[in-house]
């Protein structure tokens, strides 16, 4: 757990990591490969990942449905935290994490393929201060919607 802190603390552990810290934000309601997958390639476009986690309020502005979240988010970041491509979680309360990239300015902003890069705020914001907004291709056939589904027997 020590690579989960709060967004307050996050700045004094900055100088701690490799740089150029790439940024990206998620759910992460339930851990799949392709999150794994995702998170592995984050990681390898620079020296150090950060993963900012919705809060379990700002994921349920998601409108993904009723029940979810279904993991706290605490529980969530745990198992991020977890993983070794992962250097630092925090969490944010927004439906987005502009204003978290706004103060942590890191070096590169990655999402999933299935997000188009040019009509995010946060890629805007990224290029301002010159920092860089990058797509990871989307695994398909990999979705927390789709387990749940198949859980209910959907």
């Amino acid at each position: 757990m020590d690579k989960v802190c709060a967004q307050a603390d996050i700045f004094a552990r900055l100088d701690a990591l490799a740089r150029p810290i790439v940024f990206t934000n998620g759910v992460f309601d339930l851990l799949h490969r392709g999150h794994v997958n995702y998170l592995q390639n984050a990681a390898a476009l620079g020296g150090s990942l950060i993963v900012a986690v919705n809060s379990d309020a700002s994921a349920k502005m998601l409108g993904k449905g009723p029940d979810r979240p279904l993991n706290k988010a605490e529980d969530r970041a745990a198992v991020l935290a977890g993983l070794a491509s992962v250097a630092l979680v925090t969490f944010f309360d927004e439906p987005t994490p502009v204003e978290l990239i706004k103060k942590l300015k890191p070096e590169i902003y990655v999402k999933g393929g299935d997000y188009d890069m040019e009509t995010l705020e946060e890629t805007r914001f990224m290029r301002s201060w010159g920092g860089d907004a990058v797509a990871i291709p989307f695994v398909d056939g990999y979705s927390t919607t789709a387990i749940v589904k198949r859980i209910l027997g959907g």
